[in-house]
């Protein structure tokens, strides 16, 4: 029986891709054939992904670079979490790339560094609450938090992390890209990592140190893209209440 043709967005959990690159292509190409199987029924794709544990090697290294190694730059959040939607949409286009070849789908696969608006009066920005980053002592936070305005909080007896605001999606920046790839037949990777955080100030996007919910992210994309399905693919085996 032909099944209706349905626009899904798909959203893969960032632990639910590994630790370390090796486990990552490894997790990706199964991930991979379950989307492949649902492009051959014909539905409409887009997949959005998480980025915790990515960002996390890639700010972690950025950071010892500029104050322990070669003396880097120093680099800004954002931009390690624009790394991060490059880094994961590599791993995701091949593997799915190749998923649909062996299933002779004849399927372009395009990942799309991806904007996400919020509100700079969100609540979330007067209360930090996502860890990022390297653990430190109390002294090395204190000298750092006195050197760039960064909150650290103590973390579970381990040491000092930096936290950022986890502010809610309000637009999608780049949707109308992202939708006409789609109604050209193209699999979309979108909205990597919850997308990039932007503030809008005198008419300019501007990138914040800030983490937005990859599940709100994508929800916001299903919905701002009319699909008919959110799916969201995690490392847990079931879905849980209470």
């Amino acid at each position: 029986m032909k099944r209706n043709k349905k626009r899904i967005v798909v959203a893969l959990g960032g632990n639910a891709l590994g630790n370390t690159p090796a486990q990552q292509l490894k997790q990706v190409r199964a991930a991979a054939g379950i989307i492949a199987d649902l492009a051959g029924e014909g539905h409409e794709l887009i997949i959005g992904h998480g980025n915790g544990p990515q960002v996390g090697i890639i700010n972690s290294a950025m950071n010892y670079a500029a104050q322990c190694g070669p003396r880097t730059p120093y680099m800004p959040f954002a931009e390690c979490g624009a790394m991060s939607q490059g880094f994961i949409g590599y791993h995701l286009q091949q593997a799915l790339q190749q998923s649909l070849q062996r299933r002779g789908i004849g399927k372009t696969v395009v990942s799309v560094v991806t904007q996400v608006e919020v509100d700079p009066q969100d609540p979330a920005f007067l209360h930090p609450t996502k860890p990022i980053g390297n653990f430190y002592t109390r002294e090395e936070a204190e000298q750092i938090s006195a050197e760039r305005g960064f909150t650290f909080v103590e973390d579970a007896g381990r040491g000092y992390r930096r936290v950022v605001p986890s502010p809610r999606p309000r637009r999608i920046v780049e949707l109308g890209a992202i939708r006409k790839m789609v109604q050209s037949g193209l699999l979309v990777i979108a909205a990597g990592g919850g997308g990039i955080p932007v503030v809008e100030e005198d008419g300019e996007l501007r990138g914040i140190d800030a983490v937005v919910d990859k599940d709100m992210s994508c929800s916001r994309l299903a919905v701002q893209m009319k699909a008919d399905m959110l799916l969201i693919l995690t490392a847990v085996d079931r879905v849980c209440i209470n």
